[in-house]
């Protein structure tokens, strides 16, 4: 299991911002591609942005693209999400996996494991 470990998360007012991590000490997370992924209750988890394992493409989700960022800092084995303007339907749980390419997703990518972790909540109130 790769034990990520997601922080960051809390309730913010529209239009606020939040930044979003995730690490683990079990690996080294620019050994994969990686994403994060939101749920909430009663839906299926939806993956929102996605990095290239070289960290050079960016892929986000049409409800996301503009508002956040992805990004990685490799020295800190760090992955974020800068999250702006923020709207009351992205309230959720946030959660980050490694992922891998897959044809059937919206994006083109999906989680490699079925290992997540705790996730981050976040509330976005109006």
């Amino acid at each position: 299991q790769m034990q990520l470990m997601e922080s960051g998360g809390g309730s913010v007012q529209e239009g606020g911002s939040l930044r979003l991590s995730c690490t683990t000490s079990r690996t080294q997370l620019d050994d994969f591609a990686l994403g994060w992924f939101r749920q909430v209750p009663g839906k299926e988890r939806e993956g929102i942005s996605f990095l290239s394992r070289s960290g050079r493409n960016t892929y986000y989700a049409d409800s996301v693209k503009g508002r956040f960022t992805i990004s990685r800092d490799s020295a800190k084995n760090m992955l974020y999400l800068q999250m702006d303007n923020l709207k009351t339907e992205d309230t959720a749980m946030y959660y980050c996996a490694p992922v891998g390419s897959d044809p059937n997703a919206e994006l083109g990518f999906s989680a490699l494991f079925n290992d997540w972790g705790q996730g981050t909540q976040v509330t976005v109130s109006s």
